[in-house]
């Protein structure tokens, strides 16, 4: 369940034509969705789903940019204004669902469970294999990832050093609050957990103060599927939290990244157990200005930006900061995103 430092997997997934496979999406007739099968796994069937916006004008084909997005824990691809935003960029937008997320959950599985962050290689190899056979070996790739799932493709870009010219990270999650200390104490815990009782639901701490700021019932601006993004969240099992705090001491000893990477978050974390009115311009999830500390430990060429107001998502925030990140992002992209 060790990360391996050494260079580039060898792709363990083959595309097909890409002009196969594809239907409309659940978020409409501008994306579609296409099932990767993936190697069965102790519950049996897993498979992977990649969307793609395919709005009536599309974006210039030559030079082809693109963007492949990786949601976050208890999440999936929804933000369907993201894709608007990078299509108004000219830029190709893919977001993948990944195993047991989402689209890709099936009834036999245990929701969001993984014991080795590294498996993930197989559906982001997959969807990258894909995305070469519809725009060409020469399109600049660029990943977009939001909290675990900025883990997951920071990981992967170190297994993978050529395949994509930059990173961008929306609030990952890149340590546990309290840091390497609380790290130190949990892992040897967890681990004992993980041995014994790998999926053993741990007990629920989630207060849903980030859905509440989230959901448009709750005087939040958004609508999800809640099958796939429940309130409260999945269960945390030791098995998966033993392969996250593997990933967050990789981090801690350093990745050496050489592409470029933009680490966006809130200026603000509130992590408290009762609800407070303020949590609606802020990080309710993870410890802001922790993240901050260990994306200086990503990479060479590495930016941070703080955004005011700003929600663990900074896309789901408020008008106001969320036009700032993406004011941020483009700026950023403008300069470092295509290489």
């Amino acid at each position: 369940m060790t990360e391996p430092p050494g260079p580039e997997r060898t792709p363990r997934w083959t595309a097909p034509d890409p002009s196969d496979g594809w239907v409309t999406d659940v978020l409409g007739p501008d994306f579609q969705a296409r099932t990767l099968p993936l190697a069965p796994d102790d519950e049996g069937e897993v498979v992977a789903t990649l969307v793609r916006h395919r709005p009536p004008a599309p974006e210039p084909t030559r030079p082809a940019r693109v963007v492949l997005y990786l949601h976050g824990w208890n999440d999936y691809f929804f933000q369907a204004h993201l894709a608007e935003y990078w299509h108004a960029q000219q830029v190709a937008f893919y977001a993948l669902d990944l195993r047991k997320y989402g689209r890709s959950l099936r009834p036999h599985q245990t929701p969001n469970y993984i014991e080795d962050l590294a498996t993930y290689d197989e559906e982001i190899d997959a969807a990258v294999a894909l995305i070469r056979a519809e725009h060409g070996h020469v399109a600049r790739l660029l990943v977009m990832a939001h909290s675990t799932g900025g883990l997951v493709a920071a990981l992967w870009a170190r297994r993978h050093p050529d395949a994509i010219t930059s990173l961008v990270l929306n609030a990952p999650w890149l340590e546990l609050a309290g840091a390497s200390f609380t790290r130190s104490i949990t892992t040897p815990v967890v681990a004992t957990l993980a041995r014994s009782q790998p999926r053993t639901p741990m007990p629920n701490i989630d207060p849903g103060h980030y859905a509440r700021s989230v959901l448009a019932r709750h005087g939040g601006e958004w609508e999800y599927d809640e099958a796939w993004r429940p309130h409260p969240m999945f269960p945390v099992r030791p098995g998966w939290l033993q392969a996250i705090l593997l990933g967050h001491a990789q981090v801690a000893r350093g990745l050496v990244l050489e592409i470029p990477v933009l680490m966006a978050a809130s200026t603000t974390s509130i992590l408290a157990p009762r609800w407070r009115e303020e949590m609606r311009s802020a990080d309710t999830v993870l410890d802001v200005d922790l993240l901050a500390r260990r994306a200086v430990l990503l990479g060479r060429h590495v930016t941070v930006v703080r955004i005011p107001g700003g929600l663990h998502d900074l896309t789901l925030s408020a008008r106001p900061a969320r036009d700032r990140f993406l004011t941020a992002l483009t700026r950023w992209i403008g300069t470092y995103g295509w290489g």
